[in-house]
């Protein structure tokens, strides 16, 4: 029986979102907004992106390398470094600057997922990020800083 989507609230829905992930692969934004209307819980992109961030949890990979959403071991969140470097080495490909931007490309659908790493690490060299579906923008404040953050991002990457 579904329920009546008003019924939902924050805490309600970010619930449903932490079992629903904990339970099946959703992979992308798209995915948990289609499970959450099956449950009759309907959000735009930009809540279910909000709770994505708020819950903290994390693009990973299953055994079959499919991206599947995962919540934070023990409820604790990760060191943002070693999120960074692990979603880097998953899923990153290619760090190049231009200009005052470092263009980091990655598999599909991964790119929100290093931006936000990104965003949560509070890097002094990024004013801002931009995700697309494989590449992500990274905004320094001038060129040199960008090839600063376009190197130290490539050593993680190897």
């Amino acid at each position: 029986m579904q329920s009546d989507a008003r019924a939902f609230g924050k805490p309600q829905r970010q619930k449903l979102i932490t079992s629903l992930v904990s339970r099946r692969r959703i992979g992308t934004q798209h995915d948990l907004l289609a499970a959450l209307a099956a449950e009759g819980c309907l959000a735009t992109q930009a809540t279910v992106s909000r709770d994505i961030r708020e819950l903290g949890l994390e693009k990973t990979r299953d055994q079959l390398g499919r991206p599947r959403y995962m919540s934070a071991q023990d409820g604790r969140r990760s060191d943002p470094r070693e999120a960074l470097a692990a979603v880097l080495s998953q899923f990153g490909r290619n760090v190049v600057a231009a200009q005052n931007i470092v263009v980091v490309q990655s598999e599909l659908g991964s790119a929100p997922a290093i931006a936000r790493a990104i965003d949560r690490l509070g890097h002094q060299l990024v004013v801002g990020t931009l995700a697309g579906d494989d590449t992500c923008l990274l905004i320094a404040a001038d060129p040199g800083r960008a090839a600063t953050l376009a190197r130290e991002l490539g050593e993680i990457l190897g």
